[in-house]
């Protein structure tokens, strides 16, 4: 199993890391990882190991078995034995990015308050698809109002509740289409807001900036018919 430090801190940037495994597909597996894996419509980090005066470029990371981070290596290369102490450096501006849009995703939730059935983030965009028969009246006015949420600078906070919990308070689950993981007895909670003014609260692995006015403006792009009953709403930053 590895151990998430992107969970435990989202703005480390670099780490050691001991490698514990490889794949029959040429993947590498550490006892700790920087890397967040592909998974809850983010991808996985990207980035550089490094090891003695050896180096690979990390393209992506993805979920292995029995809660194994696999590192994809963005070309051939020779791997580093089981064993080797290593060095783990993110692709910095493209993980912060990712941050920045998976944060504006969950306000642009509660600007459209209705359920989601799908959602990509990218670092340049990002998209949320919701249960909407008919098009927003105002596409201008919920821009503003994303982006008055946005320069609220609010806290943006963790906490862990179990899974019975959260069976008593099925409203917390906002996407239909990806369900919080289960199995390990508790999932956590991704506050927007302080306490006493919780904006959007909901489970989610991914990533995220600790303030919303780290986000920066965001324009709302095409909303576009996927259904009779499905919207797709996208987000781009505005600079």
């Amino acid at each position: 199993m590895t151990a998430q430090l992107f969970q435990q801190d989202p703005y480390l940037r670099e780490a050691p890391a001991t490698v514990t495994g490889l794949t029959f597909e040429g993947g590498i597996v550490l006892d700790q990882t920087v890397f967040y894996a592909t998974g809850g419509g983010q991808p996985g980090d990207s980035g550089v190991l490094r090891w003695g005066s050896q180096s690979i470029g990390i393209a992506s990371a993805v979920k292995g078995d029995d809660g194994a981070i696999v590192l994809i290596p963005a070309e051939p290369a020779r791997l580093p034995a089981v064993g080797t102490p290593v060095v783990q450096t993110l692709d910095w501006e493209r993980r912060h990015r990712h941050m920045r849009m998976h944060t504006a995703l969950h306000l642009l939730s509660v600007v459209i308050p209705l359920p989601v059935t799908g959602g990509a983030i990218m670092a340049d965009r990002g998209r949320l698809d919701f249960m909407m028969p008919e098009p927003p009246n105002n596409k201008d006015a919920l821009e503003d109002r994303l982006n008055m949420l946005i320069d609220r600078d609010m806290p943006v906070t963790e906490k862990w509740i179990s899974e019975a919990e959260l069976d008593a308070n099925p409203g917390l689950v906002k996407t239909l289409s990806v369900k919080p993981p289960r199995g390990s007895g508790r999932v956590r909670l991704v506050q927007i807001g302080t306490s006493d003014a919780v904006i959007d609260i909901q489970p989610c692995g991914g990533t995220h900036v600790a303030r919303t006015g780290e986000i920066g403006a965001i324009r709302i792009g095409k909303i576009e018919n996927k259904g009779k009953q499905n919207r797709r709403v996208s987000l781009v930053f505005d600079a």
